[in-house]
């Protein structure tokens, strides 16, 4: 049974009647460009197959009431909140997500009554893919065409616009200032395909990955390492991009070229310049792993990954011990490129590998996890998936 099934089924079992839509949205695994979304830059994610379900039906009264499937099978119930009182820090916990989203379209003069949602999901959360976002995402359309705006119909926003919209209720309603990274993914990408994103322009291209195709896989280590300073760690290093951008007076770090990179560094203090090393040549080997994709050039791509780790854990410093051990060791096992993803300090890291390497390369991760004591990691396969949709 899918997400959206089992979302269907509880719905129908908590409220007494079929949900008006269910809508889901995906994880994402971002194929390279990290920390580049803020900085008006390039990223190339796709799609996974995890995803999370929205049932949504109306209610007479003024509320928003969810229920989410939690991971221990059991129904935990969000606070009730009335939707003309939503205000940013009005609550905490999970259900602030669906919260922010539905005050999102309110902001945005879109008049949101009392609703039920019901919430079923199977992306790992914590594991740096995107799992709220695929929740926002799914809210956010749910809410939509019960208000007869799902994309497509006459006056709907696109999903730029509501992309928007999630990043808004994320920053300004939950509080986390992410960039526009996660939601696009989830709304935007296509099966077999990554999706090469200019965050400035919102230029969109569809850039074909398939890595069966070539007796490749791309491999999702899950690390499992949690770390409390992950968002204090975050919320720094995109306001040391701020300050950078402002004292080399340009817009965002986008506008610096490598060829300009030696000189801009020279203007900066010490604490500055890795950041921003870090933001231009992260840019360029997005640009590079494009070119190599269209080619058909897939293990090409390789030693771009391994740059890419090499960048976020010198340059960016957001790499933790536990991302080290699960790309070192997977490269060491043969892998052809691996690296961390998502904002760092924990989460899980890619390596894309031969088909044929998959069980020597897991085991040779899952034993050197082992020798430091490490807790055990989840590994799976990531396959280029559809975004987000209406399934009921």
């Amino acid at each position: 049974m899918t997400v959206s099934e089992r979302a269907a089924e509880l719905f129908a079992a908590e409220h007494g009647r079929a949900a008006s839509a269910v809508w889901s949205a995906p994880g994402r695994v971002n194929l390279i460009g990290e920390h580049t979304d803020y900085n008006d830059g390039f990223v190339l994610p796709m799609a996974i197959p995890h995803r999370v379900a929205v049932g949504v039906g109306p209610r007479e009264d003024r509320k928003l009431v969810t229920t989410t499937l939690g991971d221990d099978g059991e129904l935990h119930q969000g606070d009730e909140v009335v939707v003309d009182e939503l205000r940013p820090g009005s609550h905490t916990g999970w259900s602030a997500f669906p919260a922010g989203v539905a005050w999102a379209l309110r902001q945005a003069g879109h008049p949101v009554p009392g609703l039920n949602l019901v919430i079923v999901g199977d992306v790992p959360t914590g594991a740096g893919l995107s799992s709220s976002h695929a929740l926002q995402c799914a809210v956010a359309l749910a809410l939509l065409d019960h208000l007869g705006l799902a994309p497509g119909e006459p006056d709907a926003p696109s999903l730029a616009e509501i992309a928007r919209l999630v990043q808004r209720s994320e920053n300004d309603y939950v509080g986390a200032p992410t960039g526009l990274l996660d939601q696009t993914a989830s709304l935007r990408c296509v099966e077999s395909n990554a999706l090469f994103f200019d965050v400035r322009s919102g230029e969109a291209d569809q850039v074909p990955f398939d890595p069966r195709s070539e007796d490749l896989e791309l491999l999702v280590i899950d690390t499992r390492a949690k770390h409390s300073h992950s968002e204090s760690g975050y919320g720094e290093r995109r306001k040391g991009c701020e300050r950078a951008a402002e004292l080399l007076e340009v817009k965002a770090l986008r506008d610096v070229s490598t060829a300009q990179l030696p000189a801009a560094l020279e203007q900066l203090p010490d604490e500055l310049q890795s950041l921003v090393k870090h933001v231009v040549t992260e840019n360029e080997r997005v640009l590079s792993t494009v070119e190599l994709l269209r080619s058909g050039d897939y293990a090409g791509i390789g030693p771009l990954l391994n740059a890419s780790h090499a960048s976020l854990r010198d340059d960016y410093r957001v790499s933790c011990l536990e991302l080290d051990v699960a790309a070192d060791a997977a490269v060491q096992a043969g892998a052809l490129g691996a690296r961390m993803i998502g904002g760092g300090f924990g989460g899980s890291a890619i390596a894309l590998i031969s088909s044929a390497d998959r069980e020597r390369i897991e085991s040779a991760v899952r034993s050197a996890f082992a020798e430091r004591s490490l807790t055990e990691p989840r590994v799976f396969i990531a396959i280029p998936s559809a975004g987000a949709g209406r399934d009921l």
